[in-house]
């Protein structure tokens, strides 16, 4: 005897991405009408800071206990802003993880309550994970500090930490309550932070849109300088690509293989691992999307042309395409876990022209191989020269 009951149901997803400048502000009305949105009383809310937005901004957490209590009618702090650390740090060790745990038990944290995270991509990530697993679900209002966060991970749909040196091991698929990228938060960010994060920039334009790509070109020099509006251009722009491929690609929680916003993420993965690190996730992002896209030019489905581009854009920003990570990278063992992290097949994103991803599912490893030593090499005699150089 058989018998099969076929199960089906749509769940929808909604949840607004806002640009704003001073969320803090008591006369800023977001964040406090996205609070007070379904509720006719005011949330619970725990808001949640990363320690390294506090050094940048002694006032901040100062702003965020006034906000609340201007608008005490929708917010209901259960506690004073908590300052948790951030960087990899916190995806590494899960004290903040079991403490959210703990605060959604001793608090009166439930489903219905908010946690308001402001941080970083990887305070994010950790911080996400703990609310959407908390009570199977805090809602969850992310406020991205990064260029990084605010054009990519901050408004996407996943959470992870890291588990035993392996990178996002342990993740949701969660999609926000809603995102707030406040512009005004970005001028406290290390100059570094903020080149990093354009790398994702550069990444999405290379797969999805020739002509946000072109734009980029043209605003080269602004970019290097981190000019305020080209930035903020770049991250308007970038956030919508991303979230057009959420939306229409799909797969928005990865069922399949396909993963063209990883362009570059195989290598980029595991130089961050090898640098404990030292390596910023947009710069090992950087490198690996010239490596890719070297690849893609020795395989013969980029023009010379084109990878010239490709080079000079990274370059011209301000990134350096070599690291000493490279001597230790396994690419047949990386492209492996690589695989595991896909669910089992291989499928890299390559380039057939600027502005066109394609999927492949073999690399030729001695050639990807080659193709880093060339890397390699271009950079370093770029480096040494103080220009830039084309091969």
């Amino acid at each position: 005897m058989r018998l099969q009951i076929d199960q089906r149901f749509d769940v929808r997803y909604e949840y607004p991405v806002c640009f704003t400048r001073g969320a803090f502000d008591p006369d800023n009305l977001l964040l406090r009408d996205l609070i007070t949105n379904r509720n006719a009383r005011s949330a619970r809310v725990l808001m949640v800071v990363d320690e390294g937005v506090t050094r940048g901004n002694p006032q901040l957490v100062r702003s965020m206990e006034s906000y609340a209590s201007t608008h005490a009618d929708a917010i209901q702090l259960v506690r004073s802003p908590w300052i948790v650390r951030g960087g990899e740090v916190i995806k590494n060790d899960p004290l903040e993880v079991n403490a959210l745990y703990e605060y959604s038990r001793t608090l009166g944290l439930c489903r219905h309550s908010y946690v308001v995270a402001l941080g970083g991509g990887a305070m994010l990530d950790a911080v996400g994970y703990a609310a959407a697993t908390a009570h199977r679900g805090i809602r969850l209002i992310r406020m991205p500090s990064t260029v990084l966060g605010q054009n990519d991970a901050g408004v996407g749909v996943k959470n992870a930490i890291n588990w035993q040196g392996r990178k996002n091991f342990l993740g949701t698929f969660v999609p926000p309550y809603a995102v707030v990228n406040d512009f005004a938060l970005l001028a406290s960010v290390p100059v570094a932070d903020r080149r990093a994060g354009i790398a994702e920039a550069v990444k999405v334009a290379l797969i999805r849109d020739r002509g946000f790509f072109e734009y980029m070109q043209t605003h080269h020099r602004e970019l290097a300088r981190l000019d305020a509006a080209a930035l903020e251009e770049v991250i308007v722009r970038c956030a919508s690509l991303h979230l057009a491929h959420i939306r229409d690609g799909g797969d928005p929680f990865e069922r399949g293989s396909q993963r063209p916003l990883d362009f570059g993420h195989w290598s980029a993965h595991r130089l961050e691992e090898i640098s404990q690190g030292r390596l910023r996730h947009g710069e090992a992002v950087a490198i690996g999307v010239a490596l890719d896209a070297l690849y893609s030019f020795r395989s013969g489905m980029l023009s010379q042309s084109e990878w010239h581009a490709v080079y000079a854009i990274l370059t011209d920003i301000g990134f350096t395409l070599n690291d000493a990570g490279f001597a230790r990278l396994d690419v047949a063992k990386a492209l492996n876990d690589f695989r595991e992290h896909l669910g089992g097949e291989l499928c890299i994103t390559l380039l057939r022209g600027i502005g066109r991803g394609v999927e492949v599912d073999t690399i030729d490893v001695p050639l990807m191989s080659r193709c880093i030593e060339e890397l390699r090499e271009l950079d370093s005699a770029r480096t040494a020269a103080g220009l830039r150089i084309l091969a």
